[in-house]
C-alpha cells in the first residue's frame, strides 16, 4: 500500500511485543510482519520495552516511571516520522499508561490513529473509567474492535467502531496428521495463569473425566502469578502425574501442542476474541468453551464448539466425555471449525484494514487537525 504517489505507508504500530507470549504481544508481532510483506514501512513502539538498567523492574512505584519515560520519547519521535499510528489497546492502567499518551502525542503532532480496542472487561472498565477514557478516545480518528461483541459494547458508550477481526496464521496452525492408536484423552489450556482464565475449573474438569478415563491428561500451556496455586491444587486432586505446566510457549510451540490435543479447553470468566480458540480449531481441535463474552460471537454451541456456563467443572467434564463419546459429532465440530478460520486469514482480514487506514488517511487530508 502506498500514500498516493510512489512513497509508501509509514505506520507506526504501538504494541507490546513477546515476550511473554500472549493474544495481544502476537497479534502485534504477527502483524508488523505482515504489514511489511504488502511494502508498508512499520516502526514499532513497544509498551513492555525491557527495563534499563534491569534492576529497576524489580522496584515497585519506580518500574512504571522507568519504562514510561523512554516510551514517551519513542512516540513523541515515531509520530514526527510516520503517517498513521495503529494503537493496541486494552482496559485498565494499559489504557491510560499506553494507549491515551498515544493518541494525545499523535494529536499534537498532527498525525492520524486507529485505535485497535482488544480485552473482555471492556463493559465494566468504560462503566468505571468513561470520564477519563471518552476524552482520548473520541480524538482517536477511528476504533477497531476485533469482534461484534465488543462492538456492541462500545455502541452502548455511544462510541462507534469497525469490527477488523484477529488473524490466524493458517500456515503454522495446521491440522496434524491422523494420531495412531493412543491411550487416554489429551486435554489442552493455552491461556496464562491469571484469575480471569480460571484454570482451576479445567484441573477439577480433569477430576471428574477421570473416573471415566483414567489415562486423560491435561496440558496447561501459559505462564502467570497462579502457576504455584494451580500446581498445588493439581497435587491435592491427585493429578499431579497426569497435569504437564510448560510456562511460556512461543507460537510455534503453541502449534506444537495443538496439533497433539485431543480437545481444548478455555475455562475464562472474561472474553472477548480468544486467539487460543482460534488458533485450536484451525489445527483441527475439538474446542469446549465458556460461553462467556464474545466466545458464542465467535463460535456457536453444536456447530464449531461445545460452550458451557462459567466455573462448571462438572458441564466442562460433560462436554468433554461428549465428544469421547459421539466421534461423529467431534468430526463435524472440527470440520466446521476449519471452515470458519478462514474469515480470520490474512487475505479476509487485510481489505478491512487498509480500507481503515486509508479512510482516515484521507479525512486528515480534507480536514487537518493540529491541535487538541
Amino acid at each position: 500500500m502506498r500514500d498516493g504517489a510512489t512513497q509508501p505507508l509509514r505506520v507506526g504500530l504501538v504494541g507490546p511485543l513477546p515476550p511473554p507470549s500472549g493474544g495481544m504481544a502476537n497479534q502485534t508481532l504477527q502483524l508488523a510482519a505482515l504489514l511489511r510483506n504488502e511494502g508498508i514501512e512499520v516502526e514499532t513502539v513497544q509498551v513492555n520495552a525491557p527495563y534499563r538498567p534491569a534492576w529497576a523492574g524489580r522496584i515497585k512505584g519506580v518500574r512504571a516511571a522507568i519504562r514510561l519515560l523512554p516510551y514517551l520519547a519513542n512516540l513523541w519521535r515515531a509520530a514526527g516520522r510516520v503517517q498513521v499510528f495503529h494503537v493496541m489497546a486494552n482496559s485498565g492502567w494499559s489504557w491510560h499508561l499506553f494507549a491515551a499518551p498515544a493518541i494525545w502525542i499523535a494529536r499534537l503532532r498532527g498525525t492520524p490513529v486507529v485505535i485497535n480496542y482488544r480485552g473482555g472487561e471492556a463493559e465494566t472498565f468504560l462503566t468505571r473509567a468513561q470520564a477519563w477514557v471518552r476524552p482520548s478516545l473520541t480524538r482517536a480518528d477511528a476504533v477497531i474492535v476485533p469482534s461484534g461483541f465488543l462492538e456492541h459494547v462500545f455502541g452502548k458508550f455511544g462510541f462507534m467502531t469497525q469490527v477488523v477481526p484477529n488473524i490466524v496464521n493458517l500456515e503454522r496452525f495446521v491440522v496434524a496428521p491422523a494420531h495412531g492408536a493412543r491411550t487416554g484423552l489429551r486435554l489442552l489450556v493455552a491461556r496464562n495463569l491469571e484469575p480471569i482464565y480460571d484454570n482451576a475449573t479445567a484441573l477439577h474438569a480433569l477430576a471428574l473425566v477421570h473416573a471415566h478415563d483414567p489415562a486423560a491428561t491435561l496440558v496447561i500451556a501459559g505462564s502467570g502469578p497462579l502457576r504455584a496455586q494451580l500446581e498445588q491444587l493439581a497435587a491435592e486432586l491427585g493429578l499431579a502425574h497426569a497435569v504437564t505446566f510448560t510456562g511460556r510457549v512461543d507460537n510455534a510451540g503453541m502449534a506444537a501442542l495443538y496439533r497433539e490435543a485431543d480437545v481444548m479447553l478455555n475455562c475464562s470468566l472474561v472474553d472477548n476474541m480468544p486467539n487460543s480458540v482460534l488458533e485450536a480449531l484451525a489445527c483441527g481441535v475439538a474446542v469446549v468453551s465458556t460461553d462467556v463474552g464474545g466466545v458464542p460471537y465467535l463460535v456457536e454451541h453444536g456447530r464449531t464448539a461445545l460452550l458451557v456456563p462459567p466455573a462448571a467443572p462438572r458441564a466442562m467434564a460433560d462436554a468433554v466425555l461428549r465428544l469421547a463419546a459421539e466421534p461423529t459429532l467431534a468430526a463435524a465440530l472440527r470440520e466446521a471449525g476449519l471452515r470458519l478460520v478462514q474469515q480470520y486469514t490474512w487475505a479476509s482480514v487485510r481489505p478491512r484494514l487498509l480500507a481503515v487506514y486509508r479512510s482516515v488517511l484521507a479525512a486528515r487530508v480534507r480536514s487537518p487537525v493540529s491541535q487538541p
